[in-house]
């Protein structure tokens, strides 16, 4: 395959592995909201205001792990994925700790990050290689 065919693969997946995340991201966010108690308060749940406030900044750390791991799936970089992963957690664990609806968002819109980005990644190496 010709370089300049490589790099638009590359260039490809990150950006639909960024941009398309979010749309994934929101899209189980809305669902995991739809689908708890109708008994539970309105701000409460991940798609609650309260774990949007205390989330705040999510939206870019969200692009930033998407790219990342894209760029260790394709570099065949798996130990990267768990730094990612690791960084993220504890960066997050005093926010987490103190809010339920925060913490389901954070594992719900991180998985779903995760698993968007490393099936974009797999595309991509399956094109290039």
């Amino acid at each position: 395959m010709p370089v300049g065919l490589e790099i638009l693969v590359v260039v490809l997946a990150l950006v639909v592995a960024a941009g398309g995340g979010w749309l994934v991201v929101m899209g189980v966010l809305r669902l995991a909201s739809s689908s708890q108690d109708a008994g539970a308060p309105e701000g409460d749940g991940p798609n609650g205001s309260r774990a949007r406030a205390t989330l705040r900044g999510g939206t870019w750390i969200g692009i930033l792990e998407r790219l990342a791991v894209v760029l260790c799936i394709l570099v065949d970089e798996p130990a990267g994925l768990a730094v990612i992963v690791a960084v993220k957690g504890l960066g997050r664990f005093p926010e987490l700790r103190e809010n339920p609806g925060a913490s389901e968002r954070f594992v719900i819109g991180t998985l779903a990050s995760l698993v968007w980005s490393a099936a974009v990644a797999v595309g991509a190496r399956a094109i290039l290689f």
